[in-house]
C-alpha cells in the first residue's frame, strides 16, 4: 500500500514538474515572438511547410470525412423521416468539430513530428549550442517563428478544409443520395451562422499553437543520440494529439457551456 502511494505521488510530482517546464517554455517563447529582431525567413519557411504542404493531407481528410458523415447521417435520420436535415448536420459538424479536430490531428502527425525531429537533431549535433556561441538566441530563432506560423496557418487550413468537407457532403448528398442541389445548398446555408465558423477557427488557432509548442518543446529537450530524437518525436505527436482533444472540449465548453 505504501509503495502504491509513493508511486502515485511520484507520478503526480513528475506531471506537475513537466507542466511547469512546458508553461515556462511557452511563456519565454511567446515573449520572444514580440521581441526584435524578427527572423522573417524562418517564419515564411515554416508558413510554407505548415500551411501549403499540409493542404493535400487536410483536404483529403476533410473531403472523405464530409462524405462519410453525409452517408451516416442519412442512414440514421431516414429512420425518423428526417432526411432533409442531412445538409445541416454535415455543415455544422464539419465547421464546429470535424474540420478543426481532424486537421489538427493530421497536422500534429506531420508537423509536430517534423519540428521535434529537426530541433532534436540540432540539439544532438550541438547546433543549438553553436547558435548561442554566435549570439543568436535559439528560442527566438527556432521556436518563436514556428509558434507564430502554427498559430496563424492552421485557421486557414481549417477554413479550406471546411469548404472541402462540406463539398464532400454535397457530392454524396446530390449524386449518391439523390438530393436536389438547390435544396441541399439552401439547407446548408439556412442554419449556418458566423459563430459556427468562428468557433472552428478559434479552435484551429489554439491547436496550431499547441502543435508547434509540443514539437519545439520536445525537440529542444531531446535526449542524446538517435533514440533520444525518436522518443522526442513520438512524445511530440502524442502530447499534441492529447492536448488537441482536451483543449477542444475546453474551448467548446467555454462557448457553449451552461
Amino acid at each position: 500500500m505504501l509503495s502504491f502511494i509513493q508511486n502515485m505521488g511520484r507520478t503526480a510530482l513528475n506531471f506537475l514538474s513537466a507542466l511547469g517546464r512546458i508553461t515556462l517554455f511557452s511563456v519565454v517563447a511567446i515573449r520572444w515572438i514580440f521581441t526584435p529582431p524578427y527572423y522573417w525567413q524562418q517564419f515564411f519557411r515554416q508558413t510554407l511547410d505548415i500551411g501549403y504542404y499540409s493542404l493535400p493531407v487536410v483536404g483529403l481528410t476533410t473531403l472523405f470525412s464530409g462524405m462519410v458523415l453525409a452517408l451516416q447521417s442519412y442512414t440514421g435520420f431516414a429512420r425518423f423521416s428526417a432526411e432533409d436535415t442531412v445538409a445541416t448536420v454535415v455543415v455544422l459538424s464539419v465547421t464546429r468539430e470535424l474540420g478543426p479536430v481532424l486537421a489538427g490531428l493530421m497536422v500534429a502527425g506531420r508537423i509536430g513530428a517534423s519540428m521535434a525531429a529537426e530541433i532534436g537533431t540540432m540539439r544532438v549535433t550541438d547546433q543549438i549550442d553553436a547558435l548561442d556561441t554566435l549570439s543568436t538566441r535559439p528560442m527566438q530563432y527556432l521556436v518563436a517563428p514556428r509558434l507564430l506560423a502554427g498559430t496563424l496557418c492552421l485557421p486557414f487550413l481549417v477554413l479550406i478544409g471546411d469548404i472541402i468537407g462540406v463539398f464532400g457532403g454535397y457530392i454524396v448528398g446530390v449524386f449518391r443520395l439523390g438530393f436536389n442541389p438547390a435544396i441541399y445548398l439552401s439547407r446548408t446555408l439556412e442554419y449556418l451562422e458566423i459563430s459556427d465558423v468562428t468557433l472552428g477557427l478559434i479552435k484551429a488557432a489554439v491547436f496550431g499553437f499547441l502543435i508547434a509548442l509540443m514539437g519545439c518543446y520536445h525537440g529542444y529537450h531531446s535526449g542524446r543520440g538517435a533514440e533520444g530524437v525518436g522518443r522526442a518525436t513520438t512524445n511530440a505527436v502524442v502530447s499534441a494529439s492529447i492536448l488537441i482533444l482536451i483543449s477542444n472540449y475546453l474551448v467548446t465548453a467555454l462557448f457553449f457551456g451552461v
